[in-house]
């Protein structure tokens, strides 16, 4: 079949042709329908992560699998140890021995991928699979840092959320807010296009950055640079929440003084297994709104470097066998 490689850290992916896939016992080889692209994925291409190699990348996928039809592959396999704290409480997203589709284990840059339990396999339904696959990464993760701020939200006399940075992440993470809170949500974003495509989705109000004002009683921010983390730190209300997503590597000073009295700061990683189905149920009933790009195999190193240049509005999907 055919698949595209990461050989080595910093060097260019290639399509090649590999074995076929094999099912472990208990798990499934499914046809990849749509796989995004995700900036996850730019790490692991650069070397950032410790990656498993050669390998598969990809960690977006849509697939048809021949029982369950269009699903959506939860990727974060954990170890499954009965002595694994986070596996044994169903948060194999933060497993330390974890082994995450296109990381450790080949991804869905392919035909056709393994997948190691049938239970990592969520029906889509009437969701169109190149649509829902960006919702296995970009939109689990957004709906996972939305639901840390709920309660902080709905204890507030009136709920005010400050979403930071509107790439693909952004973009769930304003719409699940939508939905999810009756938060006024502002969206902070360098781009005019980006500011302008958050009002279409629902966005309260945009500002650029350096523009924003007030105090929000959340702040989401998926961008997780020194700047944008400056922002956090200074427009959270006191008692606020900031919830850190974004992979940049910023830092702030912490300590008492240095940040609103009370305000709590934490990170938050990808999502469980049962909050990607209730992510699934939602998205069924509250069609989401999301600018894709569909690619080939072909087209994936470009994609890539269109990417890490801020080149695209949404998100990259890739169908290797064609139309989804």
């Amino acid at each position: 079949m055919r698949a595209v490689v990461l050989t080595a850290p910093g060097t260019p992916l290639t399509l090649q042709d590999v074995p076929e896939p094999i099912a472990p016992s208990g798990g499934a080889v499914v046809d990849v329908l749509a796989c995004g692209i995700c900036h996850s994925d730019l790490h692991a291409a650069a070397g950032d992560y410790a990656t498993a190699l050669p390998v598969i990348l990809g960690h977006e996928v849509a697939a048809r699998h021949e029982r369950l039809g269009p699903v959506l592959v939860y990727a974060c396999w954990g170890c499954r140890r009965p002595d694994c704290w986070a596996c044994s409480s169903a948060q194999e997203m933060i497993c330390p021995n974890a082994t995450e589709a296109g990381l450790f284990r080949d991804g869905g840059y392919a035909e056709r991928m393994a997948v190691p339990d049938e239970a990592y396999l969520v029906p889509l339904g009437n969701l169109d699979p190149a649509q829902a696959a960006p919702l296995a990464c970009g939109g689990l993760t957004a709906y996972r840092a939305v639901d840390h701020t709920l309660a902080t939200l709905a204890n507030a006399a009136k709920p005010t959320a400050l979403v930071i940075g509107a790439g693909g992440l952004g973009q769930f993470g304003l719409q699940w807010l939508k939905i999810r809170s009756d938060a006024e949500v502002t969206v902070v974003d360098a781009s005019p296009e980006k500011r302008e495509l958050a009002l279409t989705l629902g966005a309260d109000a945009v500002a650029a950055p350096g523009e924003v004002e007030g105090t929000f009683t959340s702040v989401i921010d998926f961008v997780g640079a020194e700047a944008t983390l400056a922002t956090s730190r200074d427009h959270v209300a006191r008692q606020g929440l900031v919830v850190v997503v974004g992979l940049f590597g910023g830092s702030v000073p912490f300590g008492f003084g240095l940040v609103p009295h009370e305000a709590r700061f934490m990170t938050s990683v990808w999502g469980s297994l049962a909050q990607m189905h209730e992510m699934v149920a939602l998205a069924q009933a509250h069609p989401l709104h999301s600018p894709i790009e569909i690619i080939g195999l072909d087209d994936v190193g470009s994609a890539h470097q269109r990417l890490h240049d801020g080149n695209v509005s949404g998100r990259f999907v890739i169908t290797p066998g064609g139309s989804a």
